[in-house]
């Protein structure tokens, strides 16, 4: 993207602006949580809010270039290499400082050190890591995931897979034994025996599942009106993981209607949301999700006027969502996508957003939006006429949250 276009784009995960060189820690916050996270470009001399050049002066330009320099090698740790740059627009000088995602995770000030100085990104925001998030930067530098760790306190014989089992054979056509879970890493051999990985109890249906991972579920709420007050209907979709997908997502067809249209002499049926935007957002907000945050499920939340899904975890660093149509793949658990590649409810191609993407293709009175706010990731589209209906939105998710929201004949209902 050309300077002259980035300036102009609003702050968020991976671009800020500062009108000066404020406070030496909030500039380092900047960029540690810039390095812990996708990287990004930090532009001083631009003023955010309104979004003005206001320049620097010619006779400072060196020296704080030098400035910055000395800051982020003084007070960020491990080492961070910045680029920095100068650029001018009409007489007015500015510095872009671009902050690459480091590999040597997790970043921090020295100061205060890892516990208590670790920051990442969350939309325009710098966010202190806690011991969950510090944990998984540091799986990050090591390229393991959570769910390939060992459970070193359960034995084979103590989770109950029979279920999957079946579930795994009706799919594929072959069995679930010992073979084949050491083939997918489901069990690993560690000082003589076999133990089971994180992932192999998520696949499990029995009291070790819930003891170990209780929120490893899926909420759904179909509640009266535009408020969470009343609810209508509810389940709770605890199974093993690889069926929950499509439970929640028979329960969103249940509650959501099918019209008709006429196109010439044909009688067309429709949902009145698009159903396979959900379905990957589901499937995604499963696959993706990251089990690691104790205490987050799964929310789907069905209203009168949207629809939406929350999912614990932000973005992974590769994924942009401004890139829809873009085949994008990166994968958060190293071990549940490839089971469910085998069992058909990915193709590990990326595909997902795409066909996320062209479903809304068919929706035009939908605008997709998205955005992160704390941990979970959340995407809102916004009907912007009826459709078919007196009502237009959902919210659906993918590592994340998502929602479609209706304008209402007598104004749009206010953003959740």
């Amino acid at each position: 993207m050309k300077i002259t276009e980035l300036i102009h784009q609003p702050e968020g995960r991976r671009i800020e602006f500062k009108e000066s060189l404020q406070t030496v820690s909030d500039l380092a916050k900047t960029i540690v949580a810039f390095a812990n996270d996708a990287g990004g470009e930090l532009f001083i001399g631009i003023k955010n809010e309104p979004r003005e050049i206001t320049g620097i002066a010619e006779d400072d330009v060196m020296a704080l270039e030098e400035q910055i320099s000395n800051l982020i090698h003084d007070h960020c740790h491990p080492v961070i290499i910045p680029e920095i740059s100068f650029h001018g627009i009409e007489g007015k000088r500015f510095i872009k400082v671009q902050i690459y995602r480091g590999s040597n995770l997790p970043y921090c000030l020295k100061s205060k050190g890892k516990v208590t100085g670790t920051y990442i990104r969350v939309g325009s925001t710098n966010c202190q890591a806690d011991a969950e998030i510090i944990a998984a930067l540091e799986r990050q530098r090591r390229n393991i995931s959570f769910d390939s760790e060992l459970v070193h306190d359960k034995a084979l014989t103590d989770i109950s897979l029979e279920p999957f089992q079946e579930f795994f054979r009706e799919k594929t056509g072959e069995a679930l034994n010992e073979a084949t879970m050491l083939k997918l890493d489901l069990l690993k051999e560690f000082q003589g025996s076999l133990l089971p990985t994180n992932a192999c109890v998520l696949f499990a249906d029995n009291q070790v599942k819930q003891e170990l991972f209780p929120y490893a579920k899926i909420e759904c709420a179909r509640f009266k009106g535009i408020s969470s007050h009343d609810v209508i209907d509810q389940k709770s979709v605890d199974g093993n993981i690889a069926v929950q997908a499509e439970a929640a997502y028979n329960f969103v067809l249940r509650h959501i209607k099918r019209g008709a249209t006429v196109r010439g002499v044909y009688t067309e049926s429709r949902w009145e949301y698009p159903v396979v935007a959900i379905r990957e957002a589901l499937r995604n907000a499963v696959v993706h999700r990251d089990y690691s945050l104790a205490g987050k499920d799964i929310k789907v939340a069905i209203y009168d006027d949207m629809l939406e899904i929350i999912s614990p975890g932000n973005l992974l660093p590769s994924i942009d969502f401004n890139e829809m149509d873009a085949r994008q793949s990166d994968i958060r658990n190293k071990l549940i996508a490839p089971v469910f590649k085998k069992l058909g409810i990915i193709d590990q191609w990326g595909n997902g957003l795409k066909l996320i993407a062209d479903e809304l293709k068919a929706y035009p009175e939908i605008e997709f939006k998205w955005f992160e706010k704390g941990l979970p990731f959340i995407d809102r589209l916004f009907c912007q006429t009826f459709f078919l209906f007196n009502k237009c939105g959902i919210l659906f998710q993918r590592n994340q949250l998502c929602c479609f929201e209706a304008n209402r004949k007598n104004g749009a209902p206010a953003m959740r």
